[in-house]
């Protein structure tokens, strides 16, 4: 029973391999008269097999082997690493003679290989025609074997019974592709031989990568070549395989691999700044340099994928080990036991990117720094050289070579070679064991003690600033990317998405409505006709009876041409009342239907007459009340926008409520009322805001990264990273939604998900600015081709691009009073140059995102980040951005003071002037909020705010008593931006001027736009007053107290006017009766 165990066993962990060659073709020997050859078969320099000696049938060109041999791999990683490595080499042997004892003189004609690499990936049979290429000796020539006339090749099948891993294995398996391409830059000393004489010196490179949970590959890039410059390595060049001393030279390449150019920009690795272009252009194309272009395959198992997933999160730098040496490794390994490696260089590649999600390939140029341990275990970790173990190792396994017998070579994969392999062993324990974190034992800090020689060979990389290009490939993540289906998903199951509502009337409705247009267009055309005839006086003429009237209109209606109008369209509506609500489309045949169904039409169509007329009644009436609902959306936007600025919140929510009445699926709306919760600090009402504007639309970018700003304040980060990443997954990519992913990882301590979210948010903003650029030099380059007056106009500018302190002044003129005007304080500041920071980072973008939704905590968070990222610090964006968070928590000294700071280096901002003028303004600094405004209208450019900003400036005139200069100010805003304020202040400073007809014009246009207004009431009641209209003033009074008029100043205005006219009522009376006397 235990032997069928173990048979069981062996199956479930052994798998047969099973290789046949067919025939071969072209086959050409030493001698031309007859060929007989036989193949030998090898994996990694093991016998797998050896066929029969066949001879070739020379007119047809073949040799039928029909050989098959097989071999059981045990199912371990090792083996499968040996497999994606290793190809199959098939071997051609031609045999020259037999001699009479059986001695057989050969000589081996060409080697083919076969990649095992598909079968690791799932496939089961490979059935191909490969090349032999010919092995060239001193002994033989090339022409003699005939590898100048047609390719040879073999036909190979390899088949597995069962897959080499099961799809469970498959899919948790990794495989990795590590290719060292080229090193540039070399050391003065690296210098070609003379002549065409090879290099006596090998070129290495090596590094170690997981094969299981708990045992370590390494990668020998063993054939790196040294050669001159004058141009770039050559594109589309073709890859090479690893172990290449097993192969003959045509066998070297990867068969359609090829190397593809790529921009610098895109790189992961180091030297990709703009300074490193000349450098690096330099390097590529004039210098020596050392090629290997080789990729090397392994596997790693489940464990093995893991755990490179663990090293990198322990340390995302990863060495590669660089050498060059005389003599081979084993030599280097058997001098002492610290052997010394000539020329060892390190290059630390940075792996930190395969754990972003969806990453899978990283390549980019790595500076070569000299080896020394403690910096070794320092930046990875490690405390083993790769290279020092793998000489170690090469050097013990040539003893143990040296000291076996004749017949000790290596034998097939059948079982008979694990003697082989267990001398691979000890030096592979070893290097694993070796390569340990080291016990907390004190034995770090006694390397601090110990005097570390100095890399006297290392060093000259760092003096010749050499670099190697390395590229790590996976085929597949780490870390998976999202799809964005499945978040789309994952945000339907938070906010479940709206059902939308109708798109509009149906055709049988839209007819039917078509039917009332076309009877009020009746209506109106009849009414015309009246007014024409007989006046706008709704009274009839005496003279004329009723049925004369109606004659005379039909008959003006005949002349006019209205009739024939009018009962055109209506036919055409009756057309469709009929097609598209009665569903008739089919001709009668019988005239009883007929009259029947003009009989149903006829009682519709009067019933629907009515209805119309009804409407049209019920309009006029109505028609003072509807003027109040017919303003535009933006309109309603702009007023809600207008009363948020000036702290009336409630009014504010009014139109937005207004607003989502009147689109009930626009997001928008909702978004905008969720900021205005947000400045209210009402964050529960703002997240439900966000939340319905999401589920009218799931792909609303801003009102999903707002919900996930909110989630984050709730301390709902789960929710806040699919609401952010969600956001970063819709099209167009958004600058602001990739980087406040990245603040929610910094905020969770996810250090490398952070750096990638905002990698992307930089590439982003890179490629807006690249874009805006194209566009300005676009239209700089259309607007060169005008005429020549323009040009001009454009010199000028360019010569001098921003308005100086003193022509500010000039400008400012139209602001001046004759005896009291100030010139503004920003003449004072000496105009110092800015930081040498760029103007915008990926912060400020964010920052003023959330600062025009009132997000003001992850606002500062987000500012906080930008004075620690190298594009930005304390700069001006970032003291303008600090200074509006300031002015948004209320702290206005702190947000002048910043705002200072700025316009010391810069001073033509208009924004900036602005935004301290409102500062000044809400602390009761009328006069310097009065500088700052003027000054900020000064620019050619208008501050972003101009609809705040004016009638600010405006309402400080009037406190100023500048009533002119105030009536400007407003009648600039009514026509920029009218809103019921503006109106209000133009009012206010024409009743002022004495201007009542002009005044009271303005405060009509104002009641129009808000109803509800007290203060216009209250100036209505003023002016009426002054017209001596006491009832309308009476009327107007009642209204501003009703709406709640709480200015004092107002109310002691009205009751002291009415005063002076019962006064002057008073006197006139007693003038008249004292003159009645006399």
């Amino acid at each position: 029973m235990s032997e069928e165990e173990t048979a069981e066993e062996t199956a479930k962990t052994n798998l047969e391999i099973q290789i046949t060659v067919k025939r071969g073709h072209n086959l050409y020997g030493k001698k031309t008269d007859s060929l007989q050859s036989f193949l030998q078969v090898e994996l990694d320099g093991v016998m797998v097999g050896e066929s029969q000696k066949k001879h070739a049938n020379l007119l047809e060109q073949v040799v039928d082997y029909d050989f098959t041999c097989s071999f059981d791999p045990p199912k371990d990683a090792q083996a499968f690493s040996i497999i994606a490595q290793k190809p199959i080499t098939f071997t051609v042997m031609e045999v020259l003679s037999e001699g009479k004892r059986g001695d057989v003189k050969t000589v081996v004609l060409g080697q083919a290989v076969v990649d095992l690499f598909p079968l690791l990936q799932g496939q089961r049979n490979l059935s191909c025609t490969v090349p032999v290429h010919p092995v060239i000796s001193p002994g033989i020539k090339e022409s003699r074997l005939g590898f100048n006339r047609k390719q040879p090749t073999l036909d190979v099948c390899i088949s597995v019974l069962d897959p080499l891993l099961s799809e469970a294995e498959l899919s948790a398996c990794t495989f990795m592709k590590v290719t060292v391409e080229t090193a540039y830059s070399l050391p003065d000393s690296w210098t070609l031989p003379p002549g065409l004489a090879p290099s006596p010196f090998t070129h290495a490179a090596a590094l170690e990568v997981p094969l299981t949970a708990d045992q370590d590959q390494v990668l020998m890039f063993c054939e790196g070549q040294l050669k001159a410059g004058g141009q770039r390595e050559l594109k589309g060049r073709q890859r090479k395989r690893p172990h290449q001393a097993l192969l003959v030279p045509g066998n070297h390449f990867l068969p359609e691999t090829f190397f593809q150019p790529e921009p610098i920009e895109h790189e992961d690795g180091e030297l990709t700044g703009l300074e490193d272009r000349p450098f690096r252009n330099e390097a590529e194309i004039s210098k020596n340099r050392v090629s290997w272009d080789t990729e090397a395959r392994c596997f790693l198992d489940a464990g093995g994928a893991s755990r490179l997933q663990q090293k990198i999160r322990e340390s995302r730098l990863w060495p590669v080990e660089i050498m060059r040496s005389s003599v081979p490794l084993a030599k280097l390994g058997d001098r002492e036991d610290n052997p010394e490696i000539p020329f060892h260089g390190l290059a630390f590649v940075d792996m930190g990117r395969l754990l972003y999600p969806g990453v899978s390939r990283i390549r980019g140029a790595y500076t070569i720094q000299p080896f020394y341990e403690a910096e070794l275990l320092n930046k990875t970790k490690r405390r083993v050289s790769v290279l020092k173990a793998q000489a170690k190792a090469a050097a013990i396994q040539a003893k143990a070579r040296a000291a076996s017998a004749a017949g000790s070579h290596k034998k097939g994969w059948d079982g008979s070679n694990k003697g082989s392999k267990d001398q691979k062993e000890p030096a592979k324990k070893q290097t694993v064991s070796q390569n340990r974190p080291p016990a907390a034992d004190g034995s770090h800090e006694s390397l601090s003690d110990i005097e570390i020689p100095v890399n006297v060979e290392g060093n000259m990389y760092v003096d010749a600033k050499t670099y190697i290009i390395i590229e790590i490939a996976l085929n597949k993540p780490l870390v998976p990317k999202t799809s964005p289906e499945e978040l789309a998903q994952r945000v339907q199951t938070l906010i479940p998405p709206r059902s939308q509502h109708l798109a509009g009337p149906s055709r049988a409705e839209r007819a039917v409505l078509d039917f009332h247009r076309q009877v009020g267009n009746t209506a109106a055309a009849v009414s015309e006709q009246y007014v024409e005839l007989f006046g706008a006086n709704c009274k009839l003429p005496e003279t004329l009876s009723q049925e004369q009237m109606l004659a005379e209109v039909m008959g003006g209606l005949n002349v006019s041409g209205r009739y024939f109008t009018f009962k055109e369209e209506m036919k055409r509506a009756v057309v469709r009342i009929v097609r598209d609500k009665m569903k008739r489309t089919e001709p009668f045949t019988d005239p009883q239907e007929i009259k029947e169904f003009v009989s149903k039409l006829y009682v519709y169509l009067v019933d629907e007459t009515h209805v119309a007329l009804s409407k049209i009644s019920s309009s006029e009436v109505q028609e003072d009340c509807i003027d109040e609902t017919k303003f535009e959306s933006c309109q309603l936007r702009h007023f809600a926008k207008e009363a948020q600025s000036t702290g009336n919140y409630q009014q504010a929510a009014q139109y937005y409520q207004e607003l989502m009445v009147r689109h009930p699926d626009e997001p928008l709306y909702k978004f905008e009322w969720g900021s205005l919760y947000m400045l209210m600090g009402d964050y529960m009402k703002a997240k439900e805001c966000y939340h319905e504007a999401v589920s009218n639309q799931q792909t609303h970018q801003p009102s999903l990264m707002m919900c996930g700003v909110v989630a984050v304040m709730f301390e709902r980060y789960e929710e806040a990273r699919t609401f952010l990443e969600r956001a970063t997954s819709i099209d167009p990519p958004s600058v602001v939604a990739w980087t406040l992913l990245g603040l929610l990882h910094l905020t969770l301590n996810e250090a490398v998900l952070s750096e990638r979210a905002f990698l992307e948010a930089k590439t982003l903003l890179g490629e807006e600015e690249t874009n805006n650029e194209t566009n300005v030099d676009d239209e700089k380059k259309h607007a060169g081709d005008g005429v020549k007056e323009v040009k001009v106009l454009q010199d000028e500018q360019e010569t001098d691009p921003l308005a100086q302190p003193l022509t500010a002044e000039e400008d400012a003129d139209a602001f001046q009073d004759s005896e009291e005007h100030r010139e503004p304080s920003a003449q004072n500041h000496s105009a110092r140059p800015a930081p040498v920071k760029p103007t915008r980072s990926i912060f400020t973008h964010t920052v003023q995102f959330l600062l025009q939704n009132n997000a003001l905590q992850m606002a500062e968070y987000a500012l906080s980040q930008e004075l620690l990222c190298p594009e930005g610090g304390c700069g001006v964006a970032y003291l303008f951005n600090l200074a509006q968070l300031q002015l948004l928590k209320g702290d206005y000294s702190s947000a002048a003071g910043s705002l200072e700071e700025a316009l010391c280096y810069r001073n033509q901002n208009p924004d900036a002037w602005a935004l301290k003028g409102h500062c000044h303004y809400l602390q009761g600094e009328f006069t310097q909020a009065r500088e700052s405004y003027e000054w900020s209208l000064v620019f050619p450019q208008a501050p972003s705010e101009s609809h705040i900003v004016l009638p600010r400036l405006g309402s400080v005139y009037l406190m100023e008593n500048k009533f002119e200069r105030a009536k400007e100010v407003f009648l600039q805003a009514c026509e920029q931006s009218p809103s019921c304020l503006t109106w209000l202040g133009l009012g206010k400073a024409c009743y002022r001027l004495e201007e009542l007809c002009v005044a009271e014009e303005a405060l009509a246009v104002a009641t129009r736009l808000n109803a509800a207004n007290a203060e216009v009431w209250a100036y209505l009641s003023l002016l009426s007053l002054k017209s001596g209209r006491p009832e309308e003033a009476d009327q107007f009074h009642n209204y501003a107290i009703r709406f709640g008029l709480q200015e004092p100043s107002l109310l002691r205005e009205i009751s002291e006017l009415k005063d002076q006219i019962r006064m002057s009522q008073l006197s006139s009376c007693f003038q008249t009766s004292a003159e009645a006397e006399v």
